[in-house]
């Protein structure tokens, strides 16, 4: 678990560095992080960007009303999107969650119109990210 950690906080930490704060030896070290990814434990390493650096002025966690018969037409077609960098099928109040990074909020009300749009869409319900407190 302090593997876990420390790679969470910054998955670019060398093994020596990771060896040092763990106790163990930097073989030791591999041999885990390795196994941990063969059992898909860690699934991928990536960069944690900040979209308003990126000149995205909007974000939005979107939840997306659908029928039922067109959910995976649905999916399928906002999978495709360039501005939907998170999606997920869910049991809660909307069985789809998007969230949508668009330049500005005129950008983003053109998004969500779009996404109202697609045929099977009952309802789109967007809430805009005012600050992030914490990632």
């Amino acid at each position: 678990m302090k593997i876990i950690s420390i790679l969470t906080n910054n998955a670019r930490t060398s093994y020596v560095e990771i060896a040092k704060e763990v106790g163990i030896s930097d073989v030791a070290v591999i041999k885990r992080i390795k196994r941990l990814e063969n059992l898909g434990v860690i699934k991928k390493y990536t960069a944690v960007l900040d979209p308003r650096k990126l000149e995205y002025k909007s974000v939005s966690i979107t939840g997306i009303d659908v029928d039922p018969q067109f959910l995976y037409d649905v999916l399928t077609g906002l999978k495709t999107r360039d501005y939907v960098k998170y999606l997920s099928l869910t049991s809660g109040d909307h069985p789809i969650i998007a969230t949508i990074w668009a330049k500005d909020s005129d950008n983003m009300a053109k998004i969500h119109k779009e996404i109202s749009n697609m045929p099977g869409v009952k309802k789109v319900c967007p809430s805009i990210i005012l600050d992030v407190i914490k990632e």
